[in-house]
Parts: structure tokens; C-alpha cells; sequence
């Protein structure tokens, strides 16, 4: 379950060329643009100009590099021609990178246009309990506390937690053990090691935690109707803490 010091630079590697496709999106305005294009453009910027391999395509036989969440999508949306992103729209690109074997994952929502004021606050507060998340991480801690962080921020700005999905070890594989939940309490489950590496992937909706799959078999969606955010790292557990391998430019100065 743990990697070596060597593996862990190997994903760290993944990892900045993953940061980088996000610095890429970030040029782009989105509003007008279709999921699939922005699906095309990730897929060919990370063949062509990183020569890596977009993870998610041909898994569990999906067939494109990301996943496009816009709205009430709480994730696993499937990129679409007709899916055009409109002004005031929030989308969630979650994006897969391997290198030299190993595999790295994340996710950011987007803002797109003038967005209104409560979707930002939704956004902000879903990235805010990532980081909550993320900074519970260290060796001898549990992963009831990194679950707890999460959920306790997302309950006191009056959001719930998606309990359907949660983030997963990862390496060789997209999916390794173990499972990280996004809700617990603290001082249970798993005592997190020295080595360990995994993703933090909080989904939180504005109504409530309850969703449904859609008939694609891909596409969850929140039951009411409300809105959903989502963002995601891949972190491994260092001596002293946490190394956050997926971190992007603009994060460094805060975190």
C-alpha cells in the first residue's frame, strides 16, 4: 500500500505535468465551447506537448480523458458536442495523467462567466474542505479525521457531503486501496503510514447528499437538482506531514 521514496518522485512527475493541463485550461474563457472540446484539446495537450497518456481513456471502457461535471453533474459527466458551457455555468474537469507508469489525479471547477454569488460560495467552500482535507494528513493520523475536516466545513457553511463516491489510493493503478471517505468521525479507520499516496476528492451539493446515475451509466447527478462542486489532489504522507503532488502553480504561495 505504501510507495517508495523513488515511486512517490515518479508520481510527483505525473503529478506537475497534470498541474500544468490545468494552467492550460486556464486560458480559456470556456463559455461557448462544448465538453468535447475541451475533452479534445486536454487529450491532444497532453499526448503531444507532455507525451503522456491521458489515464482515463480506455478505463473501465470510457473512452475520453476527462470527466465534464457542469451544474447539478456531481461527477462522471461525459464530454459532449451539445454539452455547451454557458455563462453562469460552474464545470468540474477531472483529469488523469500517467507517466512512467504511474498515475496521477485531479480535478478543479471551474467558473465560467458571471457566475451568481452562491454558486461561488459553494465552489470556494468545496475547495476550502479539500485543503481542511488535506492538512489533517499525516503520519499516525486516521482517515476518520481527514473525512471529519472535510465534512465538519462543509455542514457549517450548510452544504452536505456526497457519500456515493470517494477518493482512493493510487499509483500503477487509478484505483488502489484504500478508500477515502469524505465524512467520519475522528480517531477512526485507517492510521495513515509514511508512503501512503492517494486522493482527497470532496463532492459537496448545495441541497441534499442523495444522487442518481443517469442511463449513460456514467453520469451522476444530484437527486433534487441543485448544484454540486467538486475539487481533488493526489497527496502522499511524508515524515512530517503532507506533499500535495498534483499542486498547481497559483497554490504554492497559499498552501
Amino acid at each position: 500500500m505504501t510507495k517508495r521514496p523513488e515511486e512517490i518522485a515518479l508520481m510527483a512527475e505525473a503529478g506537475k505535468l497534470l498541474a500544468s493541463v490545468f494552467s492550460y485550461l486556464d486560458q480559456f474563457s470556456l463559455a461557448g465551447m462544448s465538453t468535447l472540446q475541451v475533452n479534445d484539446m486536454v487529450d491532444s495537450f497532453i499526448v503531444h506537448q507532455l507525451s503522456a497518456r491521458p489515464a482515463s481513456k480506455g478505463q473501465y471502457g470510457y473512452a475520453y480523458a476527462l470527466n465534464s461535471s457542469r451544474n447539478n453533474v456531481v461527477c462522471h459527466g461525459v464530454p459532449c458536442a451539445t454539452d455547451i458551457l454557458q455563462d453562469g455555468d460552474i464545470v468540474n474537469f477531472d483529469i488523469t495523467l500517467e507517466k512512467h507508469g504511474f498515475i496521477a489525479d485531479s480535478s478543479k471547477t471551474y467558473l465560467v462567466g458571471d457566475v451568481s454569488a452562491t454558486a461561488r460560495h459553494l465552489v470556494q467552500t468545496t475547495y476550502d474542505a479539500m485543503w481542511k482535507g488535506i492538512n489533517a494528513v499525516r503520519p499516525g493520523a486516521q482517515l476518520g479525521d481527514v473525512g471529519y475536516a472535510i465534512q465538519r466545513h462543509a455542514q457549517r457553511n450548510g452544504y452536505s457531503v456526497v457519500r456515493d463516491f470517494c477518493g482512493h489510493g493510487i499509483g500503477r493503478e487509478m484505483h488502489e486501496p484504500p478508500q477515502v471517505l469524505h465524512w467520519g468521525r475522528p480517531k477512526t479507520g485507517l492510521i495513515l503510514r509514511e508512503g501512503m499516496v492517494f486522493t482527497i476528492e470532496p463532492m459537496l451539493n448545495q441541497g441534499r447528499h442523495a444522487v442518481h446515475t443517469e442511463d449513460d451509466g456514467w453520469t451522476v447527478v444530484t437527486s433534487d437538482g441543485k448544484l454540486s462542486a467538486q475539487f481533488e489532489h493526489t497527496v502522499a504522507v511524508t515524515r512530517n506531514g503532507v506533499r500535495v503532488l498534483t499542486l498547481r502553480p497559483e497554490e504554492a504561495p497559499l498552501h
